[in-house]
């Protein structure tokens, strides 16, 4: 029955996330007004807003003024039911799978306010960035790279607690600290805007909760599938060269994967290496 209540509560959850993805982008308030129409602005009814249902028994209209709504919405609820279920299924009821699902809800409204507005809100990164510092403090990242880089270097190991954070610390220094180091390389070379302090401030937020090896997983998928996917998208579409791809939804994407699949990942490739 648990499970089941899980995936139910993400799907309300998600009908919540909605309202951050459309309203957070443009500084919007989230809890006022109520949800409403975004063609006719008509209030959506308690009996109308039933996460999936409503959408399915409305036809994907509005009951007011008939006009269709995205199906982005029903989309997300569905997405966030099914990444706290993966939570609860991986982790449980317990600290790490409290962590695992923070991460995944931050990750899902990037994905779609990157996608649809070509941003990545601070009032999501910034207290993601905070969640990850702290949960580092509780829970451990376990990557082992800073276990691996202090012994490098002929150091003793600190407490597991430091260890953690040490790990979280190295993560956040990949993710962010390459990106913007490509971003400036870029700007400097092409003289115009590369890559954004949002997607910087992004993978600070992934680095801090995945740690080095996830955090380099992450970047790795989200290149390619950027490429693979933004390159088809602006040969199809016959954009400019320099149409602006959502980068961030692809890293956000790539992280979701990392946080759920990552480690049997690495394992894999590293089994392949020896």
């Amino acid at each position: 029955m648990t499970p089941t209540l899980v995936f139910v509560f993400g799907l309300c959850l998600g009908s919540f996330l909605n309202v951050c993805i459309h309203r957070l982008p443009r500084g919007r308030s989230i809890v006022h007004p109520r949800s409403r129409c975004p063609r006719c602005f008509h209030s959506i009814a308690a009996y109308d807003n039933i996460p999936l249902l409503s959408y399915l028994l409305l036809g994907g209209r509005c009951r007011h003024c008939r006009g269709r709504i995205s199906a982005v919405y029903p989309l997300v609820e569905l997405l966030t039911g099914v990444v706290l279920l993966l939570a609860y299924r991986q982790f449980g009821l317990s600290a790490p799978g409290l962590k695992a699902a923070l991460l995944a809800l931050a990750l899902i409204v990037l994905t779609f306010t990157d996608l649809h507005y070509r941003r990545l809100p601070d009032a999501v990164t910034f207290p993601g960035i905070a969640a990850g510092f702290a949960f580092a403090l509780w829970v451990p990242v376990g990557d082992g790279t800073a276990a691996l880089a202090l012994g490098g270097l002929g150091l003793g190991l600190p407490a597991p607690r430091a260890l953690s954070v040490l790990d979280a610390l190295l993560g956040a220094l990949l993710g962010a600290g390459l990106l913007f180091l490509l971003g400036e390389i870029f700007s400097w070379l092409m003289r115009v805007e590369g890559l954004g302090l949002g997607d910087v401030k992004l993978m600070a937020m992934v680095g801090l909760f995945l740690g080095f090896k996830l955090t380099w997983l992450t970047l790795f998928l989200g290149s390619l599938v950027g490429v693979a996917v933004g390159g088809l998208y602006i040969w199809l579409r016959k954009k400019k060269r320099r149409y602006r791809l959502p980068f961030g939804t692809y890293l956000s994407l790539a992280a979701l994967v990392a946080l759920f699949w990552g480690e049997p990942l690495v394992a894999a490739y590293l089994s392949l290496s020896q």
